[in-house]
């Protein structure tokens, strides 16, 4: 005799916050290797990225270092509303005492297109509540170095797939 169920999970801010967390403790460990960003920083951005998250609202999110608009070390996070990402590994082996001298930090995010369908006045009113005010731009290029894809979190049918840049040895 044999068995089955199914299983149905909808995506909630709580899920939203769980991968928000594991984003904003490699914002932490990047914080202990090179300084920042500070803690502040990294609770409005892990609340941003999970409200971006929970309302569906973002493609790709980034952060690191740059240095004459080219990467230096930086973390991509590459969502997946599909459910194709089912592995939810640890936070962590973050690239560590990478060359940072010169160079500044970054946080990037590239909206998806369901953002672009609401009106202005929606994105406006959704971007008016979020704990970090952003202004408009482009990230940076890549610099002397290689793309990893190196870590997968998922939580309640989304996940986050993360490449690091990290410069050649």
């Amino acid at each position: 005799m044999s068995y089955s169920y199914t299983r149905t999970e909808t995506f909630s801010i709580i899920h939203a916050r769980k991968l928000g967390a594991k984003v904003a403790t490699d914002m932490h460990l990047c914080a202990s290797y090179y300084g920042l960003p500070s803690e502040q920083d990294i609770r409005d951005y892990a609340e941003e990225l999970a409200q971006y998250l929970n309302a569906g609202y973002i493609e790709e999110y980034e952060f690191g270092f740059k240095k004459d608009n080219k990467r230096v070390v930086s973390w991509r996070y590459k969502v997946d509303e599909n459910g194709v990402l089912t592995t939810d590994e640890r936070p962590g082996n973050v690239a560590a005492y990478v060359d940072i001298r010169g160079a500044t930090f970054f946080n990037y995010l590239t909206q998806n297109s369901r953002f672009f369908q609401l009106s202005s006045t929606q994105r406006e009113n959704f971007k008016a509540n979020l704990p970090v005010q952003r202004a408009n731009g482009e990230p940076p290029q890549d610099g002397a170095g290689y793309w990893t894809t190196d870590r997968n979190y998922f939580s309640g049918g989304r996940g986050l797939s993360r490449r690091t840049f990290q410069p050649a040895s």
